[in-house]
């Protein structure tokens, strides 16, 4: 009547339960190699990720310009081409 049969249920029910079982296996791994780490003395590596895919770098601090009033990096600012721009 509604599409619904005991096999796509069963099968529903095998996938769901495979992925929840997944991500259990998966934080205990996690933890177990946090617990390896510190009997070891030496502090869990935590690591951030981006977007693409890589290892996130560290955050720049940044100024911000007192003539256009825009923030830019603290360390290699360049000038913004204006006149009156003091980098």
């Amino acid at each position: 009547m509604f599409g619904f049969s005991l096999q796509k249920l069963l099968l529903l029910a095998a996938v769901i339960g495979a992925v929840w079982y997944g991500f259990k296996l998966v934080s205990r791994l996690q933890q177990n190699r946090e617990l390896e780490a510190r009997r070891q003395g030496r502090e869990p590596k935590r690591r951030r990720w981006t977007r693409s895919g890589g290892a996130a770098a560290e955050p720049e601090p940044m100024i911000q310009c007192p003539i256009c009033e825009t923030y830019v990096a603290a360390k290699g600012a360049r000038s913004c081409g204006r006149d009156d721009c003091p980098y």
